[in-house]
């Protein structure tokens, strides 16, 4: 899963959609060198491209614009499949946005490119050290649309939606804090479930082990397998090529 991380922003995060933007050479050049050899999921979302770090297009009074969004959204898909994307990954909890972009693809050929779904992306206190890390210029916060931790059912009401649109895959994120909803999803999705265990959850491991609190490689297969055991069908984690290794 690759995200952008772009020199300059502006409001519309017009560096998503440039062909000659860091991620789509990025994922241009990935794809010319490993081919179908693995999968190159993308980060379909404006949130690293714009200047005020929301993850659309604001209206004039400084809330996201839903359906202003979806458009970009569109543009950043076809953009990110002619750069060699395998897996979309809509991350901006827009209503309608997989099917937007679902449509953007067929009609542009697309069709075999796949979307994996965030369906389920909570407003969580977790996504710290990530936003650090990709120099976050969000002002304010995402509660309008990104989903409350406290509300269960409307994440089963998303994926369901997620996958009559088009879904190929849904998401849910953090996990680690959201295993009942993982599991709710697994009971009630008729496509893969996965669940992003995110860069907060990944620091307190690392973290606790770094100050011999934890095993810590017993303490990452256990957080992993309680993912799967919640019923994720992939995981999305920073520790993934290491715990292959240990898995092989």
């Amino acid at each position: 899963m690759l995200f952008g991380v772009p020199e300059t922003r502006d409001a519309t995060g017009s560096g998503a959609t440039d062909e000659d933007g860091i991620l789509n050479v990025a994922l241009r050049d990935l794809r010319a060198e490993l081919g179908d050899d693995t999968v190159l999921m993308a980060d379909t979302c404006l949130d690293e491209f714009t200047d005020h770090g929301h993850c659309g297009v604001l209206d004039a009074d400084g809330g996201v614009d839903n359906d202003a969004t979806l458009q970009r959204y569109a543009e950043m898909a076809l953009a990110q499949a002619r750069a060699g994307a395998h897996w979309l990954g809509p991350s901006g909890m827009m209503d309608g946005q997989v099917g937007v972009i679902r449509r953007a693809l067929d009609d542009a050929g697309f069709t075999d490119t796949a979307i994996l779904a965030y369906s389920a992306k909570y407003a969580s206190a977790f996504y710290g050290p990530f936003r650090e890390a990709v120099d976050s210029q969000l002002q304010g916060d995402r509660n309008t649309y990104q989903q409350d931790p406290a509300n269960p059912r409307e994440a089963v009401r998303e994926i369901e939606l997620d996958i009559a649109e088009g879904a190929d895959a849904v998401m849910v994120k953090p996990a680690l804090s959201y295993l009942d909803v993982i599991r709710a999803a697994a009971e009630v999705s008729s496509v893969p479930v996965a669940a992003y265990n995110i860069s907060g959850e990944y620091a307190m491991i690392e973290g606790a082990a770094a100050n011999g609190w934890v095993d810590r490689q017993r303490t990452i297969l256990e957080v992993l397998t309680s993912i799967r055991r919640a019923g994720a069908d992939l995981v999305l984690t920073y520790w993934a090529a290491e715990a292959a290794t240990w898995l092989d």
